[in-house]
């Protein structure tokens, strides 16, 4: 529109007009229309493709509304169930088997397990490996199952057997 049709267009005069009015078109057309649908059309597919991704990670790593894979979160706690591997060290409380079943620990190398104290500082040390079984502590007991009488003990200062009857052999 010209300065000169902007003025005649808003002055107030009573004359006719002899020329049609134009009408601008409103709206997006041509190359930016094309435009705008192709990023809506990427957007759906980006969309629908990261849809699928998360429904196949749930499928995969057997998310349920109780935990994840053998993993599931009780009132307890956590329980594991199954055969399962942990890649770093595991910090836990308690850790229980089945009634029916026994716990196993496996290792390539040696199954350690640490007792500290409140401050982090270790206090006692088990280790079971391919040659021998170490513990380090102040004091190690060795208990009978049924009665729990002590069958062996021993600390810096002694070694204390009492068993009812000792064999050596060699």
């Amino acid at each position: 529109m010209t300065r000169e049709q902007y003025i005649l267009a808003t002055q107030q005069n009573n004359l006719p007009r002899t020329e049609h009015p134009q009408f601008y078109p409103v709206g997006i057309y041509g190359w930016r229309k094309r435009c705008l649908y192709f990023f809506v059309l990427l957007l759906l597919v980006t969309m629908i493709v990261n849809l699928a991704m998360t429904i196949w990670i749930l499928k995969v790593m057997n998310f349920t509304v109780d935990g994840m894979g053998n993993l599931r979160v009780t009132r307890k706690g956590i329980r594991l169930e199954g055969i399962s591997e942990f890649l770093l060290p595991l910090y836990v409380k308690e850790i229980h088997s089945r009634k029916d079943s026994p716990l196993v620990l496996q290792s390539d190398r040696n199954v350690t397990v640490n007792a500290r104290n409140h401050m982090g500082q270790l206090t006692g040390q088990l280790t079971v490996g391919a040659d021998a079984v170490e513990a380090q502590c102040k004091r190690f007991e060795v208990r009978a199952s049924e009665s729990g009488k002590v069958l062996f003990s021993a600390d810096e200062d002694e070694i204390v057997i009492g068993a009812d009857r000792l064999k050596v052999t060699g």
